[in-house]
């Protein structure tokens, strides 16, 4: 289980039933990823483009070619890409909040 579907599961339990963003709220708004590998580098790069059309970039490196790993290196690039989804949906959702004076 990843580390934010633990946190979910220990908000959950908790009962914390105000609005907010939810792993599958982030995978949900997730349309499809590109993938592209610098070519002579270890590098990844990872372009997730959202449902509304907003790109998220992430990627990933490692410093020995001989540990490259192109599945490896994706995951990583998608994780890092993800990530940043976080800061971004929950800057809308506060705003809603905000302009819905919750």
């Amino acid at each position: 289980m990843s580390d934010d579907r633990k946190t979910e599961q220990m908000i959950q339990e908790r009962g914390l039933t105000a609005p907010r963003i939810t792993p599958d709220h982030i995978d949900g708004v997730i349309e499809h990823a590109h993938y592209h590998r610098v070519p002579g580098t270890t590098t990844t790069l990872c372009s997730l483009v959202l449902t509304n059309g907003f790109v998220v970039t992430g990627e990933s490196a490692c410093a020995s070619a001989a540990n490259f790993d192109e599945d490896l290196g994706r995951s990583i690039a998608r994780r890092n890409a993800r990530e940043k989804i976080w800061a971004l949906e929950g800057y809308l959702l506060r705003d809603h909040l905000y302009r819905t004076g919750k």
